[in-house]
């Protein structure tokens, strides 16, 4: 493999990592929840996850001003020390549609103790948005980060645009630049971008984790996961079984997670905060998404992500904490 640059910014952990929900007030300027965000944010950082993503696609990244990011990066770093994980890793989402902003927001993450951002190609003007144009803005933007840039591959959010392996192998290659979450589906990435460079200099994450196991055995390092918002301890099972060589029972765990997960993917943010609200008994009347996002509230659509969704409630409650070297210490697969 080629060596990369001395410089290189730390690698992004390997691992399983959450896509923070935020949550807002049912009132007409819909501010955020804080009592039910710190609720929120305390059980995913207890979870043992290996890191928490705020101002994802989760959370509603577009519907949030500056001032609600920089604060609920601050008060995940707050709530990580107060619960003895102090160093946890934060990624903060961005998503300006120009250069200058994109680069404005990782200053203030950095300033309000993030780790890394988490970068999606700006969208605005898709049609002027050719393969040198995307690259470029990637490039500029890790040049002036004081954050390492983890490339965020959506195109279902960003109108079709789409990072490629060619391109994913060019940026690779900055210093700034320490690897990609491939909410494309993209599994031949994962291997391409494995087989080119160590996890240390740039590394593919799942971007769902109904993928995790197919993306681990192509040289993945982990995965930026919705689900783990209400089933981190399915989650991590799933990769620390595989890692830790048991691949039958990590593909086991696997099935019925992708299952699962059909639910998230069919229910949307608004149908995923419903449920994960619904399962965790936190207050329904903060489950809505910021408008104009549509509510979720049809009878018929609670009962069947309910009944898609519940089923790995159980096996969620039976798996213990994860011990220090990453292992769950009560291992279950049963489900």
């Amino acid at each position: 493999m080629d060596s990369i640059s001395a410089t290189k910014g730390k690698a992004y952990p390997p691992g399983v990592h959450v896509p923070c929900l935020t949550w807002f007030s049912n009132s007409a300027d819909q501010e955020i929840d804080w009592d039910l965000q710190k609720t929120h944010i305390e059980f995913l950082i207890r979870s043992g996850l290996d890191g928490v993503v705020i101002a994802g696609t989760n959370g509603e990244a577009v519907t949030l001003t500056t001032a609600e990011r920089s604060q609920l990066v601050k008060t995940t770093r707050e709530i990580a020390a107060q619960v003895g994980r102090p160093n946890i890793a934060i990624t903060a989402g961005t998503s300006g549609q120009c250069t200058r902003d994109v680069i404005a927001e990782t200053r203030v993450a950095k300033e309000a103790g993030a780790d890394y951002v988490l970068a999606l190609t700006p969208s605005y003007f898709h049609f002027a948005m050719d393969r040198n144009a995307i690259v470029c803005f990637f490039e500029e933007l890790a040049d002036a980060s004081p954050l390492p840039v983890l490339i965020y591959n959506f195109p279902g959010v960003v109108a079709g645009l789409d990072v490629n392996s060619e391109m994913l192998d060019r940026l690779a290659k900055h210093p700034n630049i320490v690897g990609v979450k491939l909410t494309c589906g993209g599994i031949a990435k994962v291997a391409r971008v494995a087989a080119q460079y160590e996890p240390e200099e740039f590394s593919a994450l799942a971007g769902q984790s109904d993928w995790l196991v197919p993306a681990l055995s192509v040289g993945g390092t982990g995965v930026i996961t919705g689900v783990a918002n209400l089933y981190p301890k399915v989650c991590m099972q799933i990769y620390d079984l595989y890692t830790s060589g048991k691949v039958k029972e990590a593909e086991s765990l696997q099935l019925k997670l992708a299952q699962m997960e059909w639910g998230f993917a069919q229910g949307g943010i608004n149908g995923t905060k419903w449920v994960v609200a619904k399962l965790r008994g936190y207050p329904m009347e903060s489950c809505e998404c910021r408008r104009p996002y549509p509510k979720y509230d049809n009878k018929s659509k609670h009962l069947w992500i309910m009944q898609v969704v519940e089923q790995l409630a159980a096996a969620e409650e039976t798996m213990g904490s994860r011990g220090a070297n990453g292992a769950d210490q009560e291992a279950t697969c049963t489900a």
